[in-house]
């Protein structure tokens, strides 16, 4: 089916990452307490596509992360699409387990978060890929929980803020004061469980390099930083 072993493991990455990464825009609407602050649920699976970040980025180089990171964005889209559609049809009443109501309730998100959560998932994408490179060439590929962890400490705070205030700030849906409770308290949320999630990355790293063979890995790891040199020039 597949014709390497470093495609499957592209494609493994690439499900985790975009399957988190919508699972996330379809659930931000919702907000929740932490504690006696506010944040949307939607933070929940984004460590889950930190750590598919940064492995992508190590095995397969800043084209791969923007590449993936696009054709996310347009499933989003697309999923979006769909949800409208499917709310425009009737259900069945007295069989449908869901009512109209429900089911708009749930799915009808305003065009504000869909834009905000875009906006802040691409630009926070980029900022990454940058952020985790420039780190990666400091230390000559040593110090991996640095480029991980600081790349998702600068991303994340842009991609928090970027998202609360296009989808809840802007359209007045919240004031400002709720608006830098819910961004500071989410960003707290995400760091911490990235920082928490730390060994996860090494241990994907030691997962992988099993798969692949360690002389291949790091084959692969070299490509990916030449990769990612080469594309810093153009860019």
């Amino acid at each position: 089916m597949f014709k390497t072993k470093k495609e499957f493991v592209f494609i493994i990455l690439a499900g985790i990452f975009i399957t988190n990464a919508i699972v996330a825009e379809l659930i931000g609407g919702k907000l929740i307490f932490f504690g006696p602050f506010i944040m949307s649920v939607g933070i929940l699976p984004w460590p889950v596509v930190f750590i598919a970040t940064d492995l992508i980025n190590e095995y397969f180089g800043r084209s791969g992360v923007k590449k993936l990171s696009l054709i996310t964005a347009s499933l989003i889209v697309y999923a979006f699409i769909v949800l409208f559609f499917a709310m425009q049809v009737p259900a069945a009443k007295g069989i449908s387990a869901v009512s109209d109501q429900a089911f708009n309730a749930v799915f009808g998100q305003s065009l504000w978060i869909i834009v905000g959560s875009l906006i802040a998932f691409l630009v926070s994408q980029f900022i990454d890929v940058s952020i985790f490179w420039l780190l990666r060439d400091k230390t000559g590929g040593k110090m991996i929980w640095l480029r991980s962890t600081g790349s998702t400490i600068i991303s994340q705070l842009v991609d928090t803020f970027i998202v609360a205030g296009i989808a809840f700030w802007l359209p007045g849906k919240v004031d400002t004061a709720t608006f830098l409770n819910m961004a500071l308290t989410g960003y707290t949320v995400k760091l911490i469980i990235a920082i928490t999630l730390t060994p996860i990355i090494y241990g994907g790293h030691k997962v992988i390099d099993s798969y692949l063979g360690v002389e291949n890995a790091h084959v692969f790891i070299v490509q990916a930083a030449e990769d990612s040199l080469d594309h810093k020039v153009e860019d």
